[in-house]
């Protein structure tokens, strides 16, 4: 599907509305003569500096599997620099049951502060679910820089997460102290260890595939992570077999270092334990730091004094919108059997609607249907964006009937969907995107 995606024409409804203001919405490829501005645009847009020849040299092949579409002001002084952007990619989206489902992964939408408040974001955000059920992608998915603009187009927060800091000096491991080995690698062959993480994104739903730019970034790229400060351990199990790696860097103080934790991926307990223990009794420490958390570590009870360890803005990360309800109910395991009639509401059109959800005694769906017909057992009525909030089971549905998210039609129909919808991990993303 990849060249159906960069070969999908710009939305045609959006295009209109933004040439009726004299703007011009196209596509483009990062080999395209275009590409840098396009790059710098969204660099500023992000309040960052504009990008080294190295940086923009590096993305050329980084982004060549993104769907990249601009906003130029052909009026403008500087008329080859778009005013806003934004990319987008089919990825695989973890699911409870370690199951995958595609989504389309939205990106660096960037708008210029010269031409805000003019629907510039709502058209690109619009163009880009058009595009996406064109193309039969089930879910929408995005990391937000602002939590005000996305559930207007029936996005909700689908996972959350915490940066936690450890004061090594403070604890000991309490933990257990697996048999496998853990070793320094190289950078070139922690890339080539890719099977490992896809071993351990199944474990966890809200974890996407990470290839080309995404995967290779994790071990520093030009205008992020220097190659040269970063260190990669990885554990190797009793029979040899690789099951985690973490990557780190050192800011060194006279011996006082702060250890920052850029990435750690575990396909087992062991290596779990066996990493974070490595970490936290590595030598002259003062401070490790670790973004990006779960905000149900397993690490918190692994250590002899939990105290020791802090969590820092604990917030919302990975956003989900649904096109598809029959496919995106279809896809994932239940916690517990029931049957719900879901009176969905959607103002852009796709999930509206009325629908019958059976799931069996094996956490499988058996009948998915429009409601016509049937009883009031289970009854909830809710937006589409309240549907994304408890499709990975991050959010209690008895929390969102609380909040009057979520409102309950029959009595009991909360706390069945809960027990059905929960996942026994907890939902998480560890990486931006």
């Amino acid at each position: 599907m990849g060249d159906d995606v960069l070969d999908t024409p710009i939305d045609p409804e959006s295009a209109k509305k933004l040439a009726a203001q004299g703007l011009r919405f196209d596509v483009l490829k990062s080999a395209d003569e275009g590409f840098p501005a396009w790059f710098q645009a969204m660099a500023r847009g992000f309040l960052g500096p504009a990008p080294e020849e190295a940086t923009l040299t590096d993305r050329v092949e980084a982004m060549s599997d993104r769907r990249l579409v601009g906003i130029w002001d052909d009026q403008a002084a500087d008329a080859v620099t778009p005013v806003a952007t934004s990319s987008a990619w089919i990825t695989a989206l973890t699911l409870p049951g370690r199951v995958s489902i595609p989504s389309w992964a939205i990106s660096t939408v960037t708008v210029a502060p010269t031409h805000r408040r003019r629907g510039i974001a709502r058209n690109i955000m619009e163009a880009e679910l058009r595009t996406a059920a064109k193309l039969g992608v089930p879910v929408a998915i995005l990391t937000a820089s602002e939590a005000t603009i996305y559930e207007r187009f029936g996005f909700a927060p689908s996972t959350r997460r915490t940066d936690f800091s450890i004061n090594p000096k403070r604890t000991g491991w309490a933990g257990p102290v697996p048999d496998g080995k853990l070793q320094f690698i190289t950078r070139d062959q922690a890339i080539a260890s890719h099977e490992v993480y896809e071993r351990a994104r199944l474990l966890n739903p809200g974890e996407i595939e990470l290839k080309g730019h995404l995967w290779v970034r994790l071990f520093g790229i030009p205008g992020r992570a220097n190659p040269a400060e970063l260190r990669v351990v990885r554990y190797d199990d009793a029979a040899g077999v690789a099951q985690g790696f973490v990557v780190y860097k050192l800011q060194d103080e006279h011996f006082d270092a702060t250890l920052h934790v850029e990435y750690l991926s575990a396909a087992t307990d062991d290596a779990y334990a066996a990493l974070w223990r490595y970490l936290l009794e590595h030598d002259l420490l003062d401070e490790i730091k670790a973004p990006l958390r779960s905000v149900d570590e397993p690490l918190r009870w692994q250590l002899t004094n939990s105290r020791a360890a802090t969590e820092n803005d604990v917030h919302d990360h990975l956003w989900m919108r649904i096109l598809d309800v029959k496919r995106a109910l279809e896809a994932r395991h239940y916690d517990a059997p029931g049957t719900f009639v879901l009176e969905i509401d959607d103002a852009l059109g796709y999930a509206d609607g009325s629908y019958l959800l059976s799931v069996d005694g094996q956490g499988a769906v058996t009948k998915l249907d429009s409601s016509e017909g049937y009883d009031d057992n289970h009854r909830l009525a809710l937006s589409v964006a309240m549907l994304g909030a408890i499709y990975l089971g991050a959010t209690a549905v008895t929390t969102l009937v609380r909040a009057g998210r979520i409102r309950e039609k029959t009595p009991g129909a909360a706390v069945a969907a809960e027990a059905a919808f929960r996942s026994a991990t907890t939902p998480w993303l560890s990486t931006w995107f």
